[in-house]
């Protein structure tokens, strides 16, 4: 199954954090990642590497673990969409305005609208304009 992965879902796998659903959600999706059906807008790294800056300044997190992160990362068979630039000031934009989010996430659901996949993602903000744009998410078996 092909699906869009949405940095919510990357971070849990490095902060072990939020709720108990949550977390077992990012590990059932990381497990989906070994087949190598997943896709990401090419802002997935800028998003990514945003959140790890801001945790290292704010929060200690050590640049040892997030060069350890980025490894790991860059194992795993994540394909990224090579057409999110070409959307961002047309289709993007607009999905980001008609559900007030950042461009970052209308990315993402950009992507699955236009590829027709659901998203993993844990992002409240996502999770309401994926229904509200007819999108989906992708669901864990234990859902």
């Amino acid at each position: 199954m092909q699906f869009v992965l949405d940095n919510s879902v990357t971070m849990r796998w490095l902060f072990n954090d939020g709720s108990h659903s949550d977390q077992t959600y990012a590990k059932y999706v990381l497990h989906l990642i070994e087949d190598g059906n997943v896709i990401v807008p090419d802002v997935w790294y800028l998003e990514v590497a945003n959140v790890i800056a801001r945790a290292e300044s704010k929060f200690g997190l050590t640049e040892a673990r997030s060069s350890a992160f980025f490894h790991v990362l860059q194992q795993m068979n994540i394909q990224v969409d090579q057409e999110t630039a070409r959307h961002a000031l047309g289709d993007t934009l607009q999905l980001a305005r008609r559900y007030n989010l950042s461009a970052y996430d209308a990315s993402y659901l950009e992507l699955a609208l236009r590829k027709g996949l659901p998203v993993a993602t844990l992002d409240d903000a996502l999770l309401k304009a994926l229904k509200k744009a007819g999108g989906k998410r992708l669901t864990s078996k234990l859902q």
